[in-house]
C-alpha cells in the first residue's frame, strides 16, 4: 500500500492479508529469511541507542486496531528483552491528521507517564469507542485520567514535542514503514506482520536478528 494513502482500512487489510500466511510450526521454528521474513534497511535508518545497545522500535499508530491487539503482547516481550536491547516506541504520520496522536504520546512520554496511560489510550479508542484524532478531544481525555493539565499543554504544544513527532516521521520514512504494527531493528532491518507472517513470528524475526546482531553475524 502507498504510505501516503494510508487509513484505517489499509491497516485492516494488511493485517488480514497477513493473518492468511501460514504459520505452521515448522514456519515458526524456520530461520529467518531475508526478504521473506525481513528486509534490509539501506540507507541505514538512525538510531538513539548508546554504545553496547540494540535498538529496537515498533511503529505504531493509536487508531490501528491490529496494533491495539498486539500491544499486550509486545508489552510482555518487552518485559523480558535483555538489558543490551534498548526498545522504543515510534508514532507513525502518514497523514497530518496522525499528529495530534502523535504528540500525544510524546507529550506522555516527556511527562512519565507512558507507562500509565499507554494502553489506556488504546483502550479509549477501541473499547471505549472514543474518538480521539484531534487535540481537543485528547485534551480532554487526558484531564479526566487525572494529568496535570498544565503541565500536559505545556509537553503537547512544545517545541521539543514537535521535534519529536517530526523525527518519529522521518525514521518511518527511514525504514520505509509501509504499515503498522511494523518493528526496526538497529537501524539495519524491518519486519512486519506481512513479511513475517504473524506479528508473533516477526517478535521471533527480531530476537533472531538480535542474537545475529550481538554474535557479529548480521
Amino acid at each position: 500500500m502507498k504510505r501516503r494513502a494510508f487509513t484505517q482500512v489499509a491497516c485492516a487489510t494488511a493485517w488480514a492479508s497477513a493473518s492468511l500466511v501460514a504459520t505452521s510450526v515448522q514456519a515458526q521454528a524456520k530461520r529467518p529469511q531475508a526478504g521473506t521474513d525481513f528486509l534490509a534497511v539501506d540507507p541505514r535508518a538512525p538510531t538513539e541507542a548508546g554504545a553496547g545497545k540494540i535498538e529496537v522500535v515498533e511503529f505504531f499508530w493509536y487508531n490501528c486496531p491490529h496494533c491495539n491487539a498486539f500491544e499486550p503482547q509486545l508489552q510482555e516481550w518487552v518485559k523480558k528483552l535483555p538489558k543490551d536491547v534498548a526498545f522504543r516506541r515510534a508514532p507513525v504520520a502518514f497523514q497530518d491528521s496522525f499528529i495530534p496522536q502523535q504528540r500525544l504520546f510524546f507529550a506522555l512520554e516527556s511527562m512519565g507517564l507512558v507507562e500509565k496511560l499507554h494502553a489506556k489510550v488504546f483502550a479509549a479508542i477501541h473499547v471505549e469507542k472514543r474518538n480521539l484524532a484531534k487535540a481537543d478531544a485528547i485534551l480532554d481525555w487526558v484531564g479526566q485520567q487525572g494529568v496535570d493539565m498544565s503541565k500536559f499543554n505545556a509537553q503537547y504544544n512544545s517545541f521539543t514535542t514537535a521535534t519529536k513527532a517530526s523525527k518519529a516521521a522521518q525514521l518511518q520514512n527511514a525504514y520505509k514503514v509501509e504499515g503498522v504494527p511494523a518493528l526496526g531493528i538497529a537501524g539495519r532491518f524491518y519486519t512486519d506482520g506481512s513479511l513475517a507472517g504473524t506479528m508473533s513470528r516477526a517478535l521471533q524475526v527480531v530476537d533472531a536478528l538480535v542474537a545475529d546482531l550481538r554474535a557479529g553475524r548480521a
